[in-house]
This record gives C-alpha cells, sequence and structure tokens, in this order.
C-alpha cells in the first residue's frame, strides 16, 4: 500500500491558489481511492505558532482550514483527515529527528535564509533577529509529520520540495545508524508545479498579500477579481491570452470549450472589464454551494469537531504503531 500525506497551515481562510494548488488536486486524489492507496491529509496547526500569538485567531484560522476542506467535499471515508496537534507522536517523533540532524542542514532551510535574508535588507545587525527556535527547526517538524505515516508520496507545490529533500535525508540518515526504520518520501509535484498566480501577477500569496480568499462575500469577491493587474490595452484591441493573469485563472476552472471561447474574444478585443466579469461568474459559480456548506460548517463548529477527532483516532492507530517501530530500533525498547 502507498501512503499519500499533504497538509495545509492554519494561517487564516485559504484562497484560490490553496484551492487550486493543493485541495483540490489532493480530494480529487482520495475521491478515485483504490485498495491499494492510503491518504492521511492533515491541518497543520502547531506550525502556526511559529508567528501566530493570539488563541482567538489560532482557534478560527483551524476552524476555517477545517471547514475549506470540508465544504469542497472532502470524503472522510476515503482519507484520515485530523490536526496536527491532536497527534502527541508526531512531536515525540520531532525530538528524536532533531537529535540526528546537522544544524548545517536546517541553516540552508528557505524559510530560515529568507528571514536572515530581510533582516540583512533591513539593516539589522543581528540577522536572526525574530528568529524563534520553532521557524528554525520548521523542517524538522514537517519531516516528523510525514515519516511519521510511513510516507511514501508527498504532493507539494515546487516552493515546498526542499522540505521533502530534508526529510527524506533525515529517514536515510536514522536508517544509516540503526537498520531500516523509516520510510522514505518522495515529492509528487501537482500538475505542471507552477504556481497559482496572484492578483499581481507574483505566485498567490496572503504574505503578499495578493490573494483571493475562497469564501468571501459575493461583492468582496467581484472586487478583489476587479484588482487582478492588467495591461493598458484598449477595448476592442485584440489581447494576448499568453500574458493574461485573467485567462490564466480562469483556465483553472473551465473545460476547454470555454477556454476556447474566451481565447476567441481576446482575439476580438474584449474589454478588461468585461474579461474580468466573465472570471468572476466562473469563479463564483463554482464556490456558491461550497461557500454555504463553509458558512454552515463555520457557525456548527461541532460538527467539524466530530471529523477532526474521527481523523486523530484513525491517525494515531498509525501513528502509534510507527512510533513504537522507531523507538524499538534506535533506544531498544
Amino acid at each position: 500500500m502507498k501512503t499519500y500525506l499533504t497538509g495545509i497551515q492554519a494561517t487564516g481562510m485559504p484562497h484560490l491558489g490553496n484551492l487550486l494548488g493543493a485541495i483540490k488536486p489532493a480530494i480529487d486524489f482520495a475521491n478515485s481511492k483504490n485498495d491499494s492507496q492510503r491518504f492521511l491529509y492533515f491541518i497543520a496547526d502547531y506550525h502556526a505558532l511559529t508567528s501566530v500569538r493570539d488563541p482567538q485567531k489560532f482557534s478560527d484560522d483551524t476552524y476555517q482550514v477545517a471547514a475549506t476542506w470540508m465544504a469542497l467535499g472532502l470524503n472522510t471515508e476515503n482519507a484520515i483527515f485530523y490536526k496536527q496537534s491532536d497527534i502527541p507522536e508526531i512531536f515525540e517523533l520531532a525530538w528524536i529527528l532533531s537529535c540526528h540532524t546537522p544544524k548545517g542542514d536546517l541553516n540552508r532551510a528557505h524559510s530560515y535564509k529568507a528571514k536572515r535574508q530581510a533582516n540583512e535588507e533591513n539593516g539589522k545587525n543581528d540577522l536572526d533577529h525574530g528568529v524563534n527556535a520553532g521557524l528554525f527547526n520548521y523542517p524538522v517538524l514537517m519531516a516528523s509529520d510525514i515519516l511519521l505515516f510511513d510516507t511514501n508520496i508527498v504532493p507539494v507545490g515546487k516552493d515546498q520540495v526542499q522540505h521533502i529533500e530534508i526529510a527524506r535525508s533525515m529517514a536515510q540518515r536514522i536508517n544509516q545508524y540503526y537498520g531500516p526504520t523509516l520510510v522514505e518520501p518522495q515529492e509528487s509535484l501537482s500538475g505542471s508545479g507552477q504556481y497559482i498566480p496572484g492578483l499581481d501577477g507574483r505566485k498567490m500569496s496572503k504574505s503578499y498579500g495578493n490573494d483571493i480568499p475562497l469564501f468571501v462575500p459575493e461583492k468582496r469577491l467581484k472586487k478583489l477579481i476587479n484588482k487582478i493587474k492588467t495591461d493598458s490595452r484598449e477595448p476592442h484591441e485584440p489581447k494576448d491570452v499568453k500574458d493574461s493573469l485573467i485567462f490564466e485563472l480562469y483556465s483553472c476552472f473551465a473545460n476547454e470549450d470555454e477556454k476556447k471561447s474566451l481565447a476567441k474574444r481576446y482575439e476580438e478585443g474584449i474589454s478588461w472589464g468585461e474579461a474580468k466579469a466573465t472570471l468572476f461568474e466562473k469563479v463564483n459559480d463554482y464556490l456558491v454551494e461550497p461557500r454555504e456548506k463553509f458558512n454552515h460548517l463555520m457557525e456548527n463548529r461541532s460538527l467539524i469537531d466530530k471529523e477532526l477527532k474521527l481523523g486523530a483516532q484513525k491517525a494515531r492507530e498509525i501513528s502509534s504503531e510507527v512510533l513504537k517501530r522507531i523507538k524499538k530500533n534506535i533506544l531498544n525498547f
């Protein structure tokens, strides 16, 4: 049996980039499950502690992520769905991995290097200013998320590949010391591995402030789509779909006939306002039903709690056995 695992950090309402790059492919994959596959999807809530200092926000963000997966159609009969914080074995394994990981490996982690670079650009004398141990050890906790479940495949965006490489390196090192102990995971790029563009053309990200949250009200969704960056070409002037953020996002939701139809309108000189209106209608149609489910779940959080509790029970059946094997090999008990 091959095990697939993916997670999403609890940092607020997921956006279109999360939907298209991770959540939808993962749900579609799980819903096509066969007996030779096992799927684990988790909410990486403790990862958020590297930056979140508001308990209410921490809770709300976690519920929003859970409600998003459920509203978008995750079948929990086909996938084990749980919160990271409900699996104590993750944190025990993280310490074991920390004790076998060279500091130099963590020095090279993208998240840590980015923080140091930002400090340098901002003229900080201490390049580790604002870096907590959680941020520095982030790759260790992520590796524990993966290795604890004998994960074979981790679907990721290309900016996350390094984390899988680090986890694989940790597994290899443990196996060299103690014999076959951990499964060495492999990354799998979703689709083409390309980023989902945000309002300004960069990768859609909350940190850039260019994201489109999934379940905002229709008026807010329309307003955000109207902010998408365009060029100065006038109405009736032919436009190139290859250079259009609007068309790129539209293509993520449309079928081939719909894409051909909009491409023809581009050639005929559709105005940017009309193009944005067409994108809004397509995205909104896709989100109407999930938005209603999301709002219902957020108003009835006990429904979310029930699913996550069941998922945690299933996950711990796996994690407890794997940790026993690891401790037997490493600690001889």
